[in-house]
């Protein structure tokens, strides 16, 4: 099975991940995509972050619809910072015969080298990096981690580069939807519609448990 794996903090998920999701899907012939929301996100470690259990819910509600999105409560299982190559080797422990495919966007990757343990990221998983097709002219592939760099080759059959142990680098490029999860906490703050930004079962949860705004509560 070809199983993709898509972490992130989703306070709150929106639209933006979905499509997101749906595209790589699309390109990597993936069977399902498994939606990580991370308890403790390692780069946010010193800022108040939503009860995990609201980001879980609402991943829940996000992918309801869709028959090849799940949510994955994984993460919470685990003590302390939510490691990405932690998470890829307990998945691979669990499903032992999957192809895994890590979903990150291209900001990620050129950050990557700040990633616990981050070289064998690519050992344990195809490595997908969504970005925008009206990135520029720097091709994100030139962009590897110098250290890196040696250990792969570039497949002529698939046109991704792949690393040493088989593993692929795949770009994917991504239709833009400039949807933030950092902005839509401002807008529900400021009483301002989320409506056609967010699935309308998150906004309905959001909406229901009081969710960012001044009389928040974590019921």
């Amino acid at each position: 099975m070809r199983t993709g794996i898509f972490g992130g903090t989703y306070n709150p998920i929106h639209l933006a991940h979905l499509r997101i999701a749906e595209e790589v899907r699309e390109a990597c012939r993936l069977d399902r995509v498994l939606f990580l929301p991370a308890p403790l996100p390692p780069h946010k470690l010193q800022k108040r972050t939503t009860p995990f259990r609201h980001r879980l819910a609402m991943v829940e509600a996000a992918v309801a619809d869709h028959p090849k999105f799940f949510a994955c409560d994984l993460e919470s299982h685990r003590a302390g910072a939510s490691y990405s190559v932690d998470t890829l080797e307990a998945l691979q422990r669990l499903y032992p015969e999957d192809d895994l495919y890590f979903i990150i966007g291209l900001d990620s990757f050129f950050d990557i080298t700040s990633w616990k343990d981050y070289p064998r990221l690519f050992e344990l998983a195809n490595i997908v990096v969504a970005y925008r097709p009206d990135y520029g002219d720097d091709d994100p592939r030139k962009r590897l981690p110098v250290a890196l760099a040696n250990q792969f080759c570039y497949d002529i059959k698939t046109f991704n580069l792949r690393h040493k142990c088989g593993k692929e680098l795949i770009f994917v490029a991504e239709t833009r939807l400039a949807i933030s999860s950092t902005k839509l906490r401002e807008y529900i703050s400021k009483k301002r519609s989320i409506r056609y930004l967010v699935p309308t079962a998150v906004e309905t949860y959001i909406k229901k448990h009081q969710l960012y705004n001044e009389k928040e509560v974590n019921t």
